[in-house]
Formats: structure tokens, C-alpha cells, sequence
């Protein structure tokens, strides 16, 4: 067994994702989502970027990674010649018993022994002494992230564990080059230790083969090839975690108390669950249970009480959505759904950069309208398009007059639904509720991940159909919060209490 440094990293950010990597039945996997093609082909272009900028004259194994045995033994020899740097080298421990990360009595007698492997991006010579003269070398990791993420940081020192093991001596830094090839140094002598215990949790449980219960988090799960197999088991087992606000470690407490299903947690004891997690909390998750047991909406008692004052509703409204490439900052598609009631029609005005450089034409087309109808409340689904707004208004210098007398038109319905309702839902998303409540978008799939894939499929190919399927989503999106007001507002309204 290779206990890879994807494997580790798989198992920081989710023990079960490592164990069914190693484990599960590749029947269940899904295919890989073309949002995570992208961040590869993303994370590829990132690496080849720095290489070239600051380490041009690297030198690599020639073995192909198939033959990972011959390409240690080849990095190993480049490191006994000197080389400056070297890319992506093999590092093995095969013996992992010599780091003495689990105890013999736990270890027994394996018929697969692990091997410890791992491959740096770069290995970069530095003075000090070594087995191999008087130099040494340190890793480098090339992330695409903007910020040194905990996982990063754990696998700098994996690999700093890996190196003492061949030269004989630990490096003194390790080194994570993230997004701009802005530089982070790793604290190795904060950073081994908790690496050597992640390890050593990861060992013992891939040893003993104990699969991780499961656990929903959207957040983390949504990308995962094994989602889809996850999702199947919690909903089997009406999975505590499958409720908005139930956390890890409020589960932990709900699971000593006896509570184990959305069921029992709908008739736990309020007094009992407030012991710990606050009678605030408590009622919270205790009515979110409820509300998916019985499959309804309930207005929860501190609800707006005047509807008309914090949703109002206008002769002219405007429904707001936007698209964007987080990778280029870039904001290309403004949408703006014009619902005028008294007229009883509505109009989409799709404000769409082409490319990206038209992205200050889209912005004062849309000021265009918006000003136009000065009085229109401006309806949108999450705090983004409220930031967007901010950061075009100062990128593209507009007034800031103009801009406050903007802001204040706006109205975050996401904001609404979390003080105001309790769905039966499992997430609190745009999408779920406005499935919850009937609406459904024409394109079976879509989603916002998929709409950057699109954009930057049509910046490559010009097919005009990746165009007008982000179109059609952007549009869906503002119908969808047209749809999610009006209905809040009717529910709302009813003289209605829990």
C-alpha cells in the first residue's frame, strides 16, 4: 500500500474521501466535474509558471511515474550530483515503522506493508550538511490557493519528513508558493508535529480499515467523485448531518444524547439540547428537523412582523444575478430581471462581457438601467452581488453618491429566509429553495461551477452555445429569486406563528 501525500491530503480534508480512495468500489465513483478539470488545468498552468519564472534550469526523473521505485532511486541520484532543483522527485519511506507512528501491538502483521511517498514539486539545494556533502535540500509546494491552508502546510512537513529520511538531515524550511507566487514559509516545528499525529490517525485507520462514518458538509462534499455514493448512505439513514446547522461537533454532542436521526431530533427535548448548545441554537435545529419531517415552511417567532417594510413590493422591481471567473476577477455577466407589475411583464437584460475586457462596458450598462428605474428595489440572492457592486463601483471610479443611493435599493433575500423561515430543506441555496417551492431551471445540471467551465470553454472556442447556456442560467437565477420573493412575501403575510 502507498500511503500517498493525495492520500493524506485527501484524508485531512476528509477521512472517509482517503478511505474510499483506497477501499471503495470505483463502480460508485462519479466522473470527475469539469469545474475540478479546470483547476487542474489551472493548478498545471500555475506550476509551469513559476517554474519558468524562478527555476527555469530544473532538472526531473526520467522513469515514468508507473515506475515510482526507479524514479526514487533517480532522484535520489540527483541530489547525491548536486543539482540545483529538481521537479517533481519521488520521496519514499519504506520503512514506516521507523517513524513510530503507531505501536507494534496496534501494528501486528500486515500483509501489505505501507510505504510512505510523496512528490514536492520542486527540491531546492541550500547549504548545510547532508549525507551528500555540504549541501542539503528543502521543498517546495506550488498551491493555487491565495492563502496557506492548514492542508498545505501539513503536507510542507510530510514532505520535510520524507527529505531527513534520504539526506539524513531535516531541512530547515519548507516553502508553499501560492497564487501571484506570493511565498509562505512553513514553521516546521509547529507543523511535523501535527503532521506526524494526521499520519499516524490516517495509518490506523487504513491499517485497521475502518471506514469513517459519513458526513455531509456541502461545502466540503460538493466536488468529491464520491458524493453521490455518500449522499445515498446519509439519506438511508436520514443522516443527522443532512440538517442545516448540525456541525461536527454539535453531531458529537446530538449522538451522546441519543439523538441519531432527523426524526429524533425533531421530538428531541428542547431543555436537553439547550444544556450545551444554547437554548437559541437548540430551538434552531430542533425546528429545521421538524420542518423536514413534515415537510413544510415554518415561520419562525422572530420573523420579520412587517412584511411590506423589510420585502417590499413595488410596480417596478428588479432581480439581480451575476456570473463570474474568480481565476480572472472578472464579473462578466450582470443580470437583471425587470418584473413591472402593473404592466404585468417582465424583461431579462443580460449585461454579458464577451470578453473580458468588456467588463467596465457591461458595468455602465447596467448602471444604465438600474439609474433609470431610480426607484425600483433591487431583489438578489446572497451577500456577493452587495461586494461586486462595491468593487466595480471602485475599480471603474463611479460616484459615490450614486453608488450609497444603489446600495441602499438593495434587498438580500438569502438574509430574509435565515431570520424569517424554516424550509424543509438540506441546504439553504437559491436552488433549494426554489426547487423546495416549484421552480426548476431549464437546464437540467446547471450551476455556477458549471458556468465558469463555459465562460472560459468560450473564450477558448468561441462556440457561442456555452453563451447562451450561461445566459439561460443567469436568467433562471433571477426568475428563481422573482419567484422565492413573491412567495415569501404571500407566506409572510399570513397571520401565522409556530
Amino acid at each position: 500500500m502507498l500511503l500517498t501525500d493525495a492520500l493524506l491530503l485527501d484524508y485531512k480534508r476528509c477521512p472517509r474521501r482517503a478511505f474510499l480512495n483506497l477501499y471503495g468500489d470505483n463502480n460508485e465513483r462519479e466522473p470527475e466535474r469539469d469545474f475540478l478539470l479546470k483547476l487542474r488545468q489551472e493548478s498545471q498552468h500555475h506550476v509551469a509558471t513559476v517554474l519558468a519564472e524562478f527555476y527555469p534550469n530544473s532538472q526531473q526523473p526520467q522513469a515514468s511515474d508507473e515506475d515510482w521505485q526507479t524514479k526514487a532511486k533517480e532522484t535520489e541520484v540527483l541530489m547525491q550530483q548536486g543539482v540545483d532543483c529538481i521537479y517533481r522527485g519521488v520521496l519514499i519511506q519504506p520503512n514506516y515503522r521507523d517513524w513510530g507512528l503507531v505501536s507494534e501491538k496496534v501494528l501486528g502483521t500486515q500483509d501489505d506493508e505501507p510505504i510512505l511517498f510523496g512528490t514536492p514539486h520542486l527540491l531546492v539545494k541550500q547549504s548545510g550538511l547532508s549525507k551528500f556533502g555540504n549541501w542539503c535540500y528543502m521543498p517546495i509546494s506550488i498551491q493555487l490557493g491565495r492563502r496557506p491552508k492548514p492542508e498545505y502546510k501539513l503536507i510542507a512537513a510530510f514532505y520535510a519528513q520524507l527529505l531527513a529520511t534520504i539526506q539524513g538531515v531535516l531541512p530547515t524550511t519548507a516553502e508553499i508558493v501560492l497564487r501571484r507566487q506570493n511565498c509562505y514559509i512553513v514553521d516546521l516545528a509547529e507543523w511535523l508535529p501535527r503532521m506526524r499525529e494526521t499520519l499516524a490517525e490516517c495509518l490506523q485507520m487504513l491499517l485497521a480499515r475502518q471506514e469513517p462514518e459519513v458526513f455531509i458538509s456541502r461545502q466540503r462534499c460538493g466536488l468529491c467523485h464520491w458524493y453521490g455514493h455518500c449522499y445515498t448512505l446519509a439519506q438511508s439513514q436520514q443522516h443527522l448531518s443532512l440538517v442545516p446547522g448540525v456541525t461536527p461537533s454539535r453531531y458529537e454532542y446530538l449522538q451522546a444524547i441519543g439523538v441519531d436521526t432527523v426524526a429524533s431530533l425533531a421530538d428531541a427535548c428542547p431543555i436537553n439540547l439547550g444544556e450545551t448548545m444554547g437554548r437559541e441554537v437548540a430551538t434552531q435545529l430542533k425546528q429545521q428537523a421538524k420542518a423536514i419531517v413534515e415537510n413544510r415552511a415554518i415561520r419562525k417567532s422572530n420573523g420579520f412582523l412587517d412584511v411590506r417594510k423589510t420585502i417590499p413590493t413595488a410596480s417596478v422591481e428588479l432581480y439581480f444575478d451575476i456570473e463570474a471567473e474568480p481565476e480572472r476577477n472578472l464579473d462578466y455577466l450582470l443580470g437583471i430581471l425587470l418584473v413591472d407589475r402593473q404592466k404585468n411583464s417582465e424583461r431579462f437584460y443580460p449585461f454579458l462581457a464577451e470578453k473580458p475586457e468588456e467588463e467596465e462596458i457591461i458595468w455602465n450598462q447596467f448602471l444604465a438601467v438600474v439609474n433609470f428605474y431610480e426607484h425600483a428595489p433591487i431583489f438578489h440572492f446572497s451577500e456577493y452581488e452587495v461586494e461586486t457592486i462595491k468593487r466595480l463601483a471602485n475599480l471603474y471610479k463611479t460616484p459615490r453618491r450614486q453608488i450609497e443611493s444603489l446600495l441602499w435599493r438593495c434587498i438580500d433575500l438569502h438574509k430574509r429566509v435565515i431570520h424569517s423561515v424554516t424550509f424543509p430543506v438540506e441546504s439553504y441555496s437559491l436552488k433549494a429553495l426554489a426547487n423546495w417551492i416549484g421552480f426548476q431551471w431549464r437546464d437540467r445540471g446547471a450551476s455556477g461551477d458549471r458556468c465558469v467551465c463555459w465562460y472560459d470553454r468560450w473564450l477558448k472556442t468561441g462556440d457561442r452555445s456555452f453563451l447562451e447556456a450561461i445566459l439561460r442560467y443567469n436568467e433562471d437565477d433571477c426568475r428563481a429569486t422573482f419567484e422565492l420573493k413573491d412567495w415569501l412575501v404571500e407566506f409572510l403575510g399570513k397571520n401565522e406563528s409556530i
